[in-house]
């Protein structure tokens, strides 16, 4: 009968590159209305399958099939053309655009003359955002959004170009509870009326509260499909993606000492037009000490990073290191003194994807051994020490000479927090350190920060995980609109209390 055809069937997917098998003889079914959740470390193969089935890679083997027929995509186009579309976890909106400008940009209805008619889309979107549960306003800019706002629109672009089968790669990263509420509301709302969901994530708990279904894959096959959730456990999920129990992040026994590593006072950052996205923050770090900063992004946490970092001019205030004022220290100059930095953004901030591991071992490290002998770089040196990151902080790759592109996104990372972590650093700034990897990365980079707790490094830690920030903070602190309004016990507050004190709807202790 044509409806017991799947949505999607993916039948020994096998997919190379040089070095690596990414997907090997990988089978997947997602049936017509259900919500499909995949789950697999960083590595296992889940990016380069879901870009396979939209189009953005050609497998090498097997073959896909939508609604029961046979397809071949060669562009992610051919995949929209029939019904498939996908939310990235990195947005792609233009924020001087409206709503409704964006849902149709590369999309526009045309009128009887030819012009783009505004109209016909606008009541279209309002219709959309009605059917589906997808509030937003489609003539307000896209700059004034919340996260799950924003994310709202991407959901509303997919469908407004027919797809029927949506991907929603890691949707819950970088929202609040609250907002993680809403998203599986709206995901419920597009099950009830038909549509297809693939949910990618790797926090198992969201994946068991909102997936009919579930597959996993590991290592780049499958070893699990079409589980039941009621017959399947978090721990069990951890299990069949790593082969170990789910990891948690927290600290042990205090390790704080008396001595303040950055001292933050009165620090202001104005933009151009004078705004100040960083409005009169004081903050201390002590040796030993993990402070994390909890804010919905926007907040204020980027501005503060890169004043730290001497990245940007602070218009106000001093910040201190040790015993040394640094407020007007050149970024070389902090880096030189031992102020380590993880970026929010690997891609664009921590690495470059076309370089090879070695070189991205020597990005902001470029004037201090083992990179450099003398005035000269120390290729030999170099080398040698990545070697050993790759080693110590278990980098799965082919060798030290493959671009880091050619890594998943864990692994990157792993590269990253290696780097960072070598020439003993006194100052850890980690900006969303285990943002979009699995959790076997996820517990190996939990543990790097507590071992370099426990040895005295100061850490600052940004995160959208609430869990990671309760988990492993000692001190934690709220921000919103660029001021401190909150300091909680992180041993006493629960992730709904630190949504609310982010959104502005509770009180900080």
């Amino acid at each position: 009968m044509p409806d017991q055809v799947p949505a999607v069937r993916l039948t020994s997917i096998t997919k190379r590159f040089p070095g690596v098998v990414a997907n090997h003889d990988i089978d997947l079914t997602i049936e017509r209305g259900e919500v499909h959740a995949l789950c697999g470390e960083n590595g296992a193969g889940k990016s380069t399958l879901m870009k396979i089935l939209y189009g953005m890679q050609r497998p090498d083997e097997g073959t896909i099939e939508v609604e029961g027929e046979q397809v071949s995509f060669r562009t992610p186009a051919d995949a929209i053309g029939r019904g498939i579309g996908m939310v990235h976890q990195h947005f792609k909106l233009a924020d001087n655009l409206t709503v409704l400008e964006n849902v149709i940009l590369g999309a526009e209805p045309r009128g009887r003359f030819g012009g783009i008619d505004f109209a016909a889309a606008r009541a279209r979107i309002k219709e959309m955002s009605q059917a589906y549960g997808l509030r937003v306003d489609p003539d307000v800019l896209v700059e004034t959004l919340g996260v799950g706002e924003r994310q709202r629109v991407e959901i509303l672009k997919v469908l407004y170009r027919g797809a029927r089968v949506l991907i929603l790669d890691e949707p819950t990263a970088v929202l609040v509870p609250q907002e993680v509420d809403e998203l599986f509301g709206n995901l419920r709302e597009l099950r009830a009326e038909g549509l297809t969901v693939l949910f990618i994530s790797h926090k198992l708990d969201e994946v068991l509260a909102v997936a009919d279904t579930i597959s996993v894959i590991r290592r780049g096959t499958t070893v699990a499909t079409r589980l039941a959730p009621s017959e399947v456990t978090s721990r069990r999920l951890a299990e069949l993606m790593v082969g170990s129990e789910l990891p948690t992040p927290e600290l042990r026994e205090s390790t704080v000492t008396e001595d303040v590593q950055l001292d933050i006072s009165g620090l202001k950052v104005l933009t151009p037009e004078g705004r100040a996205v960083v409005d009169d923050v004081s903050l201390r770090i002590r040796r030993g000490e993990i402070v994390g900063l909890a804010g919905v992004e926007g907040n204020g946490q980027t501005e503060l990073i890169e004043a730290i970092m001497g990245i940007r001019h602070s218009d106000a205030g001093t910040i201190r290191y040790g015993s040394d004022d640094i407020t007007h220290w050149a970024t070389r100059k902090r880096r030189e003194a031992g102020i380590a930095y993880i970026p929010e953004d690997r891609h664009r901030h921590g690495l470059v994807l076309e370089g090879t591991l070695w070189e991205n071992r020597m990005l902001g490290h470029q004037t201090r051994p083992p990179n450099v002998r003398g005035p000269w770089i120390d290729r030999r040196g170099a080398r040698r020490d990545t070697t050993r990151i790759v080693q110590a902080y278990d980098v799965r790759t082919p060798g030290i000479d493959v671009p880091a592109a050619a890594l998943s996104g864990g692994n990157q990372q792993k590269l990253i927090v290696g780097r960072e972590m070598s020439g003993e650093p006194r100052l850890l700034i980690a900006a969303h350190p285990t943002r979009g990897i699995d959790v076997g990365a996820q517990a190996a980079i939990w543990d790097h920060l507590r071992q370099a707790r426990a040895a005295g490094l100061a850490v600052l830690l940004i995160s959208a995980d609430l869990e990671e920030l309760i988990g492993m903070s000692d001190t934690l602190h709220v921000i919103l609109r660029g001021r401190l309004v909150a300091e909680v016990d992180p041993r006493t507050v629960t992730p709904e209390d630190l949504g609310s004190a982010m959104t502005g709807a509770g009180a900080g202790s």
